[in-house]
């Protein structure tokens, strides 16, 4: 690189208009298309905790609960409302990519590059469309990220506090911001960053983070630590476990297989690279992290926000290192493929197709060999499967409910096995005059059977031999088979029970559970 080269890329760029396009059509995206198919079996669990807000939950953190009522209380209760903030969250996301380009000393390409990247990438495609604390988590991450670099550029120390805030806040949308926390920290150890270990204000920011945290860590004392409870029970039954190996090759499954070039380059740029390595404190927090995932048998998603920042170090790295080059073809001959494979990977990630088309598009991909849950499968996806049968499964609960002579309408309780059968029934069965659910699911099951005796139950998602145990009288009302749903949600049959063998408040213990 020639010296006039060089002293353009040491005179940090404003952040180019690019970027600011970029991530208003990252909103637009989702706004088209997150209305369609049906509510995701946790959304529908969410909303459920958003009507109990507390400090904590047994399998989630606080903040997504939150989410859940305000969109509700602001917009009400359309898919476009309940999904309005996961969508505004892909803005931050984007723009965050090509600020940290700029940061490194990216130019107006890389800039744009680096938000591009992130717009096209699947699995922000996916987090962005329905509401759930992964949407909102890479922008906690990145954002921690982002202070890091203005703090190892010359920016002000009290960026620390704002760093302890955005980190306690995050803890408080997912657990999983305490693992990229201890991959800073110990990036900032392994590399000359560990002189600001000597400030007073990163610890000043470490207590602010605590506080804000007390709460929801008083709630886990208090109720024995149920998340790590959960965490023992699901990891290697519920959750899919895979080796090693097969875990860092599905990592380039996730921003897309054309981009690998680009993040493993960011990877390279902050770990090798001779303008990169003042920021090598995020290419090792990214290898912690990978190894805690590892070691630990989390989901592959889990390191999904991780990718932003490297995405934007490897743009910058293309950029000087390749594109600088002679040449015009240069250019398109990057963007052009990684936004045609955007393209064809999008309605993979998201509900863009008619549903029977998108059934024979992701067998075509292969999609459903990708597992993060060991749970059968029909003919779509997961993430798209569990978007299917809940408002069938709530008329067919209605009707057995409204088969019922006018005065045991009244007093009927209705019993779901899971957050989802249960969720949907106190998400869509107000509109059907219904009482709200009992389950012993999770959550659920701590919110305990709400004084039910259970002399007069209908009853979603067991077998009749389970009902048999704890009723003397099980009657089978409807079989319901909604189509495109998952093989756990077809196939239900509806029961009227009564005679309870035992009072459903003092056995409620035997009917909850974890998974």
């Amino acid at each position: 690189m020639d010296q006039q080269t060089d002293a353009v890329f040491s005179r940090r760029a404003l952040l180019d208009n690019s970027v600011y396009l970029v991530a208003a059509f990252a909103v637009f995206v989702h706004f088209l298309f997150n209305s369609k198919y049906g509510y995701f079996r946790d959304e529908l669990y969410f909303a459920a905790c958003g009507e109990h807000l507390a400090w904590g939950y047994v399998d989630h953190a606080p903040l997504v609960a939150l989410a859940s009522r305000i969109s509700r209380g602001l917009f009400g209760d359309s898919l476009f409302a309940l999904r309005l903030l996961p969508a505004l969250s892909a803005a931050p996301k984007v723009w965050l990519a090509g600020w940290m380009a700029r940061e490194v000393g990216g130019a107006r390409f890389a800039q744009f590059f680096a938000a591009l990247l992130v717009l096209l990438a699947p699995i922000y495609l996916t987090f962005d469309n329905f509401l759930s604390m992964n949407a909102f988590e890479p922008v906690f991450w990145m954002a921690c990220a982002a202070m890091v670099l203005r703090i190892l550029n010359g920016g002000s120390p009290r960026l620390w506090i704002l760093f302890g805030i955005v980190v306690g806040i995050g803890i408080l949308n997912k657990h999983s911001m305490l693992f990229f926390g201890s991959g800073i920290a110990i990036g900032l150890l392994l590399t000359p960053a560990r002189k600001q270990f000597a400030r007073v204000e990163i610890w000043l920011g470490l207590a602010v983070a605590f506080l804000i945290f007390l709460p929801n860590l008083l709630w886990e004392i208090r109720n024995d630590y149920p998340t790590i409870a959960l965490l023992r029970t699901v990891i290697g039954t519920k959750y899919s476990n895979v080796s090693p190996l097969a875990y860092i090759g599905e990592q380039f499954l996730l921003v897309n297989p054309l981009a690998a070039p680009f993040w493993l380059a960011g990877l390279y740029f902050f770990l090798f690279d001779r303008d990169g390595r003042k920021y090598s404190v995020l290419g090792y927090a990214y290898l912690v992290v990978l190894l805690e995932m590892i070691v630990l048998h989390g989901k592959i998603y889990y390191l999904a926000p991780a990718y932003i920042m490297l995405l934007a170090g490897g743009a910058v790295w293309w950029e000087r290192k390749i594109l600088v080059r002679p040449g015009v073809w240069r250019k398109p001959a990057v963007l052009v493929p990684i936004i045609l494979s955007g393209i064809i990977a999008a309605p993979l990630a998201m509900p863009i197709l008619p549903v029977a088309t998108a059934v024979k598009y992701c067998a075509f991909f292969g999609v459903q060999d990708v597992k993060v849950e060991n749970v059968p499968l029909n003919s779509l996806p997961q993430l798209f499967g569990d978007m299917f049968g809940w408002q069938q499964q709530v008329q067919a609960m209605a009707r057995a409910v409204h088969s019922l002579p006018a005065d045991e309408q009244s007093r009927v309780t209705l019993l779901a096995y899971n957050y989802g059968e249960a969720g949907a029934i106190d998400y869509f069965g107000k509109h059907h005059g219904m009482p709200k659910a009992i389950s012993g699911h999770n959550q659920y099951g701590a919110w305990g059977p709400r004084g039910a005796s259970g002399r007069l139950v209908v009853a979603i998602g067991f077998s009749k031999e389970r009902l048999d145990r704890a009723f003397g009288e099980v009657t089978a009302f409807e079989k319901i088979n909604p189509e495109y749903a998952l093989p756990e949600e077809s196939g239900l049959t509806i029961y009227i029970c009564r005679q309870p063998r035992k009072n459903l408040s003092s056995s409620w213990n035997e009917w909850t559970y974890l998974d």
